[in-house]
């Protein structure tokens, strides 16, 4: 008989930026402009404006998964996605930045993941394994952008 994994992970990185740049990263719109391969397809709203309750889904190695964003609260800096891999994974994304001082930013990054199948059990086990580097990644990918995008003003 299936037994779901049901897993949370925490971590967070800080960033040379002022919360006013680094906070609306974290946006559908905003992973655009620095995560390599990042395409959402919007439903509502149909722009892609962030308002709690948008919908959206991704593709990535095969897989359509399905995203909501549950909880949106601009004035503490935070986001909370829901997002479904049918047929694999339930996951729960939570993103908080807080000032650091006037020019860094720290985010913190949780996962609350649940399998849905053996195939979405294995899945879980490979990104728990990486993702302490996927959020250094995170922060790599971010900087290139800051790099480029003030190399290009």
């Amino acid at each position: 008989m299936f037994q779901a994994i049901h897993q949370h992970l925490g971590g967070e990185f800080t960033l040379p930026l002022d919360i006013d740049t680094a906070y609306p990263l974290f946006t559908p719109a905003g992973e655009t402009l620095w995560v390599p391969d990042w395409q959402p397809q919007y439903f509502h709203p149909a722009d892609g404006h962030t308002v709690q309750g948008m919908v959206f889904s991704t593709g990535h190695g095969g897989e359509t998964t399905l995203w909501t964003l549950a909880d949106y609260q601009p004035a503490a800096y935070s986001y909370r996605y829901v997002r479904v891999t049918p047929g694999s994974r339930f996951v729960q994304v939570q993103v908080s930045c807080q000032p650091v001082d006037a020019a860094n930013t720290r985010v913190q990054v949780s996962y609350t993941l649940t399998g849905l199948s053996e195939a979405g059990n294995a899945a879980i086990r490979d990104f728990a394994a990486g993702y302490h580097a996927m959020l250094a990644e995170w922060r790599s990918l971010i900087l290139a952008w800051r790099d480029s995008a003030s190399q290009a003003s």
